[in-house]
């Protein structure tokens, strides 16, 4: 099997159990996808919900692809890409994959009016900014020195940039 068709596989693998688990199975069992009052009685948030759940699922499958088929590797830090990865939605965000599996989380959690699944959210997006602080940041940096540290000081962590960043 191919260094490709390798990446794909594990990613495919790596998407079912860590998004599937986190931004699925989890709120799935908080909620028990029941449709509760809207929070704070405010209906426009089940929109937003919806909003974040397609903007969130087309994120997720569009940088997980990315990884595989550019980077010829998987999100899993045990198979990393082979080459950092810095275009599509990462030339507007540099963790559009943790911003897509928050932003399912939190849509799930408007959409049913739950705040528990809201929380879980916080807490999985807490968790990751550690992660990306303490590990994953320094790793990148280590590993692709100047590339990732000149991308790094164009492309925001969490807020997109309104135009997409191009290396000079």
């Amino acid at each position: 099997m191919g260094s490709r068709m390798r990446a794909v596989a594990g990613s495919a693998v790596f998407l079912v159990f860590v998004p599937g688990i986190i931004a699925g199975a989890i709120p799935a069992v908080i909620s028990g996808y029941r449709l509760e009052p809207a929070l704070l009685g405010f209906e426009p948030f089940r929109w937003l919900g919806i909003l974040l759940l397609i903007v969130g699922a087309a994120l997720l499958v569009e940088t997980f692809s990315r990884f595989a088929l550019e980077g010829l590797g998987t999100p899993a830090p045990i198979a990393p890409t082979q080459t950092l990865v810095i275009s599509g939605s990462y030339r507007f965000v540099r963790n559009p994959m943790y911003v897509a599996v928050v932003s399912l989380i939190w849509g799930q959690a408007l959409l049913l009016g739950s705040p528990a699944t809201l929380l879980w959210g916080v807490a999985v997006w807490l968790t990751v900014h550690l992660f990306i602080l303490a590990y994953e940041e320094p790793t990148l940096s280590r590993t692709y020195g100047e590339q990732y540290d000149q991308y790094r000081a164009n492309v925001r962590r969490w807020l997109p940039r309104l135009t997409p960043w191009t290396r000079d």
